[in-house]
Order: C-alpha cells, then structure tokens, then sequence
C-alpha cells in the first residue's frame, strides 16, 4: 500500500510538474506577443533587456538571499574565458527569439524553433566533425519535411522573422554544443546558468538596445495610453520568464527523460493552440499538418535519442548520447526558449 501510494505521489508530481512548465513557458510566450502586437512595444531588445535583468535579480535572490539553491562555484577566471563567451551566445538566442516572435505567428515560430536537433547534429556533423547513427540521421528527415511544408504554407509568412528563428536555432545549437567544451566540469543547473549568464548578458545588450531603441522607448512611453498596465505586462513577462528557468529545473527532478522529452513537444503543440485562440492568426490546413509533423519528427528524435542511450555496455554510441535526461535538453532549455 505504502509503495502504492508513493508511486501515485510520482505520478501527480511529474503531471503538476508538467502543467505547471506549460503554464509559465505559453504564458511568456504569449505575453511577449501581445507585447509587440497589442500594445505596439515594437522593441525586441528592449524586451529580452528587461528579461535579462529580470532573471539576474531572480537568481540572485534565489540563490544568495532566500539559498533555495546552492551556488555553485565558478573560478574568477572562468567567468571571463567560459561564461562570458556562452553568455554572449545565449543573448544572441534570445534576442532572436524576441525579434522573430514580432514579425512572425507563434505557432510558425514555434514550428521553426523545433528545427533546432537538426541544426545541432548537423554542426556537430559538419564542423566537430561527429559521427552519428543513421537512425539519428533518419529522425531527422520529418523535422526537416515538417518545417519546410510549414514555410511554404504559411500565411503570414515573414522574411526577416523566418531569418531572425533560423539563425535563434543555429544559435540555441551553437550554444548547446559550446556547452559541452567551455562549460564542462561545471554541473549547472537552470538557476545557476541564470545567475551566472544574465549579468553578462544584461551587460552585453544594455548598450545596443539604448542606442537602438532608446529614442523609441521614450516615444512610446509618452504617447501610449494606458501606461501602468503596459508597464505591468512588459515587466510581469520579465518576472514570469525568471519563473520558467525555475520551472525547467522543477520538471527536469520530476519527470523522466522520455516524459520531459514528449511533454516538451507537446508544449508546442499547446503554445500554438493558445496563441491562435488569441491571436486568431490565419493557419491553413497543409500549415497545421507541416507543424504537426515536425513535432512528430521531434519526438521520434528524443525517442532515438533515449534507446541509443539505452545500449547495453560495449555497443558503440553515438558521440554525446545522452544518458540521462539532464543531458537531453541545453544548458537553458532550447524551447524557452522560447520564452525568455
């Protein structure tokens, strides 16, 4: 009985664990947009600025203040020669996630975003010269299909917001993979990347968005007309996006590899949902069924991924394998991407 019950608790923790990442992943996502959409805060740097030093503060407190979470170490050194160059990466991916998600729907950018397995194994492939399984390689063949029907079906098709998702997912691989090397004997979790990568990132792109968009900001400030609830809303999507990071660490405890694998490509699946019940942007049927193919290619590929990890010893692997579900997402969660 004692057994039985323990075994229900994991199974209501993994789905409250579950729900409660979608909630703060669709609601980030859906808040930016409304910020560029509704309230014509047409200023993506502005934004990710604002998420940025939302998540340091959030970090800091977490950590230093109320120690939910022990700080892991880091040399003065390797701040600089590690941290740093990730922390410039990771900037880059989110302010390209911010800059795509103004010109372009949701559920396209969500779509273009789920390309990133493809470019992760392809640099790798490519530039560090791996070998891969072929069933790694034949997972790839329904992202890669998915996203093209996608583009070419799309009905509210941007040039520079596809570009700008594009280069986030070269940029999510880039960092994924930069990961492995410069980081490495480093056990991070989501909220010590935060606090060790927000400040720098904060650091980075404070200059460029004041000289940017500084003189648009103070335009808009002074002609929009409901002033406080705007400010509400861009600085509550900073707070909840500081909230997600904590939420990818929550889920990753609760969940096993292949949950967190299926329920993040379900994830999609419902930002897309949510933002066309809001949004109303048009999406056609060979556009839905583009989308839907990508998230079963993305699926297939954790699942691949995960039995590959699963080989008895003495099988050869594939390099970099995953073999535990820590290992299966990036040093901040590609998807999050999708949100901060």
């Amino acid at each position: 009985m004692e057994e039985s019950n323990l075994l229900q608790w994991s199974v209501i923790r993994s789905i409250l664990a579950i729900f409660q990442w979608w909630g703060f992943n669709v609601t980030v996502i859906i808040m930016n947009k409304w910020i560029f959409q509704k309230l014509d805060f047409k200023y993506p740097l502005s934004v990710s600025c604002i998420h940025f030093i939302s998540s340091a503060i959030g970090a800091y407190l977490v950590i230093k203040v109320f120690k939910l979470k022990p700080l892991i170490a880091v040399d003065p050194g390797d701040r600089w020669r590690r941290i740093f160059p990730m922390s410039f990466v990771f900037c880059i991916n989110i302010v390209l996630g911010n800059v795509s998600l103004r010109y372009i729907p949701v559920s396209f950018m969500q779509t273009i975003k789920s390309f990133t397995p493809a470019t992760t194994v392809i640099l790798q492939w490519l530039i560090w010269k791996k070998y891969f399984d072929w069933r790694i390689w034949a997972s790839l063949i329904p992202i890669v299909g998915g996203i093209l029907l996608t583009s070419f079906t799309e009905l509210s098709f941007n040039m520079f917001g596809f570009c700008a998702a594009l280069f986030g997912c070269l940029a999510t691989s880039t960092k994924t993979i930069l990961a492995e090397s410069l980081l490495h004997g480093y056990k991070f979790d989501s909220i010590n990347t935060v606090y060790y990568m927000a400040p720098f990132a904060t650091m980075i792109l404070a200059v460029p968005a004041l000289l940017l968009e500084g003189p648009g900001v103070v335009e808009w400030l002074h002609t929009c007309p409901s002033l406080f609830s705007s400010l509400v809303i861009i600085f509550g999507s900073g707070v909840l996006a500081f909230c997600l990071n904590f939420s990818i660490f929550y889920v990753i405890h609760s969940t096993t590899a292949v949950t967190f694998n299926v329920a993040g490509n379900l994830k999609v699946a419902v930002a897309v949902t949510c933002s066309w019940l809001i949004f109303r942007n048009p999406i056609s049927m060979m556009n839905a069924v583009g989308c839907a193919i990508t998230l079963i290619g993305c699926t297939f590929y954790g699942y691949v991924r995960h039995m590959l990890s699963q080989q008895t010893p003495g099988t050869p692997l594939t390099p970099r394998t995953p073999r535990s579900k820590m290992e299966l997402i990036p040093l901040v969660n590609e998807k999050l991407d999708d949100k901060v």
